[in-house]
């Protein structure tokens, strides 16, 4: 049986005025045959879970208290959230501020309604059967371009986009393949060039890309 999911606010941290959160992006790399081409692809596929009661899909993402770090928090939520386990990057991937638009729904309970975020990676080891969040929460596996696609909102696909940034370079590649069939004005810069072989180029990350170390958002 799950362990139940942590609640309340008696140790929240605070910072600012603004309730500080820890998430991250759940990822795998999956081989696949690709007949046509005759070779093996790496398909990069990430994690979002539905939020309760309402219609979008997120990144696991929650409260960070004052009894855990904040990579602790980061696993925790990962777990409770989208029963998964695996090994968490470093380096947070990027910081983000934003609102919600209701205390009672994933909201942040802070005195200005802000959240302060920080968002890591999570190579995904164990998918578990059964957790804490599963009566409220779907969870599902989707290309780089699905999920980006599904992002309600802006700092979401700002750290999607690191997220791809932080990959191998081999690995990179094939997250970014589809990008430069998004619909005209919503896919990002990519970068996506011609080598001089004549062959696209998906590895190039311009300078556009990248995100200020703390990125202001509207309402979640």
């Amino acid at each position: 049986m799950a362990a139940p999911a942590r609640t309340g606010r008696d140790r929240q941290r605070y910072e600012d005025n603004l309730r500080l959160v820890s998430g991250c992006i759940p990822y795998r790399v999956v081989e696949e045959e690709e007949e046509e081409e005759r070779r093996t692809a790496k398909r990069v596929e990430v994690l979002m879970v539905t939020s309760p009661n309402r219609d979008d899909l997120v990144f696991p993402k929650g409260g960070w208290e004052d009894d855990e770090t904040v990579e602790e928090a980061a696993c925790r939520e990962a777990l409770e959230e989208a029963g998964v386990r695996g090994m968490l990057s470093e380096k947070s991937i990027g910081t983000w501020e934003f609102r919600s638009k209701s205390s009672s729904q994933e909201g942040c309970g802070s005195p200005v309604g802000g959240c302060k975020g920080h968002m890591f990676t999570l190579e995904v080891t164990e998918e578990l059967d059964a957790w804490a969040e599963q009566d409220h929460r779907d969870r599902r596996w989707l290309t780089v371009k699905e999920a980006f696609e599904l992002c309600r909102y802006e700092w979401m696909r700002q750290a999607l986009l690191k997220f791809v940034v932080s990959l191998d370079a081999t690995v990179r590649r094939e997250a970014l393949h589809g990008f430069a069939e998004l619909p005209h004005g919503a896919a990002p810069d990519l970068g996506i060039g011609t080598s001089s072989s004549g062959s696209k180029n998906h590895c190039a990350v311009p300078v556009s890309w990248l995100v200020v170390p703390v990125e202001r958002e509207g309402l979640v």
